[in-house]
């Protein structure tokens, strides 16, 4: 493997608190935030939530991004990130076309950085060290998807010259891009084309390489990865209990070996993937059933239902976005149909207990992120 020459930042183990001086004591004993943004046209800002020890989460406050967003559906996934260490917090505004830099605090969330995504309309990021990836979907709004690059140091994005590259047309409707865990491969998945892309990282940021695969599922969206393993949600379109989700074993040079091709979730419009901390479980939010469908996934990266029907829990109408907390031991879920976050403990054995969740999350809201 490759050796990254960049200088990343060392984040220690910091409990997050959002809320003024005279209630932080309360809630010291939480163990995170969940954050999501209400992606308004008006103006965009991050909405935080207190997340206790048992899973449930209580408003916080919000916090201004000082961009805006769109007021609709991206059809993405990972529009707002944290950091490894949960100290920075990293915002898409869809809107004007800008990445939004958060400083976390005990004080709550100060916006350190705000600048141009290098490209139009920022849906995703993709965060290794100090080295920032955005995906600009900008073939949706008469300009040219692309992926740039910024590199983070002290609070602020700098540009990183010669770091755009373009996508396999002008306008592919991409949903997401993100780093394997170990930094040296970038994929990226393009919902309009069925294609896969994959970039080598270089050690000075830049990426070359860049290689296409057709998806073995319909409509590739959401992606997350247990080590080398590359697991892919198909939303095939829409197409009713048509849904599926593949596994890709990724190598050094970014070249991908199907493992399970197409793995039924039977529910329909799997979007979004999100993978245990362990590598055990991987979960996809099936949008138009309601419904979130999960898989064992073995050593090797094979796919196997938890559930014959492929029904692993229900959520609110629409999930658009989901999160695992740090541990894995609470998953949540964004529902754009009734404005909700939905709740769930993840038990041993991979099965979902629902739990108490949130109400009054705007209609548009956009990206979910949990500590």
């Amino acid at each position: 493997m490759k050796t990254k020459s960049i200088i990343y930042c060392v984040a220690v183990a910091l409990i997050l608190v959002f809320a003024p001086a005279s209630s932080r004591a309360e809630i010291r004993n939480h163990a995170g935030p969940l954050l999501t943004m209400d992606n308004a046209s008006a103006g965009n800002h991050v909405l935080a939530y207190s997340r206790a020890a048992n899973g449930a989460v209580s408003f916080l406050g919000e916090f201004a991004t000082g961009g805006i967003g769109t007021d609709s559906g991206l059809g993405n996934q990972a529009a707002l990130i944290l950091s490894r260490g949960g100290r920075r917090l990293f915002a898409c505004n869809a809107g004007s076309d800008e990445i939004s830099v958060f400083r976390v605090t005990p004080h709550g969330l100060q916006l350190t950085d705000k600048v141009g995504s290098g490209g139009r309309r920022p849906i995703s990021l993709a965060l290794h060290g100090n080295l920032l990836y955005v995906l600009n979907a900008g073939g949706l709004v008469d300009d040219a998807d692309n992926v740039t690059a910024f590199l983070f140091l002290n609070g602020h994005l700098s540009f990183l010259v010669g770091s755009t590259r373009f996508l396999s047309a002008a306008n592919t409707d991409p949903a997401q891009i993100s780093f394997l865990p170990d930094g040296n491969v970038l994929v990226v998945t393009e919902k309009a084309t069925g294609i896969i892309d994959t970039f080598t990282v270089n050690d000075d940021g830049l990426i070359d390489e860049h290689q296409q695969f057709a998806s073995v599922g319909q409509t590739p969206f959401g992606f997350a990865f247990r080590r080398d393993v590359l697991i892919v949600s198909g939303a095939f379109g829409g197409a009713p209990d048509a849904s599926a989700v593949s596994s890709y074993e990724v190598a050094d040079d970014g070249s991908l070996q199907v493992i399970s091709p197409s793995v039924p979730t039977t529910e329909t419009a799997a979007c979004w993937i999100v993978v245990t901390r362990n590598g055990h479980f991987a979960y996809a939010s099936n949008t138009g059933s309601g419904t979130l469908s999960g898989y064992d996934v073995s050593s090797g990266g094979s796919l196997n239902l938890l559930n014959a029907d492929g029904l692993t829990a229900v959520t609110g109408p629409g999930p658009i976005d989901m999160a695992l907390s740090v541990n894995s031991h609470f998953l949540y879920a964004l529902n754009s149909g009734n404005g909700t976050i939905s709740a769930f403990r993840v038990n041993h054995d991979g099965s979902l207990s629902s739990l108490p969740g949130l109400n009054g999350i705007p209609s548009g809201a956009n990206g979910l992120a949990v500590r």
